[in-house]
């Protein structure tokens, strides 16, 4: 289902309409759809943004110190722009809709330099067997649950046999103001050394540019 146009000419128009009709539908579209039109996406670029504050937010924006505390991949369906993503099981998300979740609507978006171009295809269909796949709160890196950054650095894993990004372990990371959140979750202690890939060191990534940013 097609929720907004994809072309730009399409949505500069709904943009008209939406001005034009403020004062009835409200302020809330307009932060949203302003990056909506300005960037072109392209199957595979892989996207940040913050989510909404909670104490897993906090954790990861705090432990790794960066405004990035979500990911996901671009695909297209059915004529329509979607974004891959670990967020409770993995699932296609509309874009628009995606981009609207995000603190201000800000996001950043990486494309994958000209040599990978064409492994795109394959890292897409990679990451298609992880969906449904539950979401793993822990960082654990088996295949039993999956995280958002996990989902990215696995499907090129496995379409490309190249690391994208490098693993940390969790003792590297400025984790000890979010103690108390980690302890609350893990049952056997504070897992020091465990290994993990978290949105910004993904975005770190030697095959990637940074392509667009709306602020963040």
């Amino acid at each position: 289902m097609k929720l907004l146009p994809n072309t730009k000419i399409a949505k500069y128009r709904l943009l008209l309409l939406l001005l034009i009709g403020m004062g009835s539908i409200g302020y809330f579209a307009v932060p949203a759809i302003l990056p909506y039109i300005d960037y072109s996406p392209e199957e595979g670029d892989i996207l940040f943004q913050s989510l909404p504050d909670s104490e897993l937010t906090r954790a990861i924006e705090g432990a790794t110190e960066s405004p990035y505390s979500h990911t996901g991949m671009i695909i297209k369906k059915n004529g329509s722009w979607y974004v891959r993503e670990a967020v409770g099981p993995v699932i296609d998300t509309n874009l628009y809709l995606w981009i609207v979740r995000g603190k201000s609507a800000q996001f950043a978006v990486y494309r994958l330099k000209e040599q990978y171009k064409n492994l795109i295809p394959s890292f897409i269909s990679e990451s298609e067997k992880y969906l449904g796949l539950p979401y793993d709160i822990y960082f654990e890196l088996d295949d039993e649950k999956i995280y958002c950054s996990e989902l990215i650095y696995k499907s090129f894993k496995d379409a490309t046999n190249e690391n994208l990004g490098n693993l940390i372990m969790l003792k590297n990371l400025n984790w000890k103001s979010h103690r108390n959140f980690i302890e609350s979750i893990e049952v056997n202690g504070i897992p020091y050394e465990r290994e993990m890939i978290t949105p910004v060191d993904l975005s770190r990534a030697t095959q990637l540019n940074k392509i667009y940013s709306n602020g963040i």
